[in-house]
């Protein structure tokens, strides 16, 4: 069984098991595009680099056997920008020099083969098996194959709780949660935890509360009957549980 644990401060999760990950999701790289073409000026390269370094200190510290990348690599999602060309080989050939990759495509990951290395594994964007736990993006229901896992570690939905009268008003959050798997998978028993990991990126998520009740997860979605949860921040302070779950997924 893989043991779970979140990095304090960071949009980290580490997965030890018979070898050790280190996961991360939605860095949507190739997202300041959004920016120029409504004329707002940034920096040139003003956050692949922050998201390379960033990275790069986290592997040194934790030192990985892989880092798992959960999809939305790039921020585009039918086509490829000229950030995107620019950007995401960089990243690919920066990071490869550390650790080796293993991509699961989000949904807004088209196309992304022509712009990475043939090192790096690139998944079925269902997702992977490590010991016990699924990780996925988290944009599509895992099939019946998958019915024996325990866990379920994901991305997409950006969690972030919104309360104007609190100081963590618009903070990125860790969402954990407990439900019965007959849920996801008809004929299986027992309980199935699920984790949702907040996004990479600091500046790309949601800045308002949403008001629409579907989650824009087909997982998220099925999970009707949540028997427990807890909603974290990045520096660890627990900030409440399934009575505020609605609100965030």
């Amino acid at each position: 069984m893989v043991q779970i644990r979140i990095v304090k401060s960071e949009p980290v999760l580490i997965l030890d098991g018979k070898k050790k990950y280190l996961v991360i999701t939605d860095l949507h790289i190739g997202f300041e595009n959004e920016f120029v073409a409504n004329k707002i000026e940034i920096g040139k390269n003003s956050t692949i680099n922050e998201t390379i370094e960033k990275l790069k200190s986290l592997i040194k510290i934790e030192k990985p056997d892989s880092v798992i990348l959960l999809g939305d690599i790039k921020s585009s999602i039918k086509r490829i920008t000229n950030i995107e060309w620019k950007e995401i080989p960089y990243f690919f050939e920066q990071i490869k020099k550390e650790t080796d990759l293993i991509l699961i495509p989000g949904n807004h990951d088209a196309n992304i083969q022509q712009m990475i290395p043939h090192d790096v594994t690139v998944t079925n964007s269902i997702g992977i098996v490590i010991e016990d736990t699924l990780l996925t993006h988290g944009h599509t229901l895992p099939t019946k194959n998958f019915s024996n896992i325990k866990k379920i570690i994901m991305g997409h939905i950006h969690p972030v709780f919104f309360n104007n009268n609190s100081l963590l008003n618009g903070q990125r959050v860790w969402i954990s949660l407990k439900a019965k798997k007959s849920q996801i998978f008809e004929s299986s028993f027992g309980e199935l935890e699920l984790t949702v990991i907040p996004s990479f990126n600091p500046y790309f998520y949601a800045r308002k509360k949403r008001f629409y009740k579907k989650s824009i997860s087909p997982i998220i979605e099925k999970l009707k009957n949540i028997s427990e949860a807890r909603i974290v921040t990045l520096d660890g302070t627990i900030i409440g549980n399934e009575s505020i779950l609605e609100d965030l997924i």
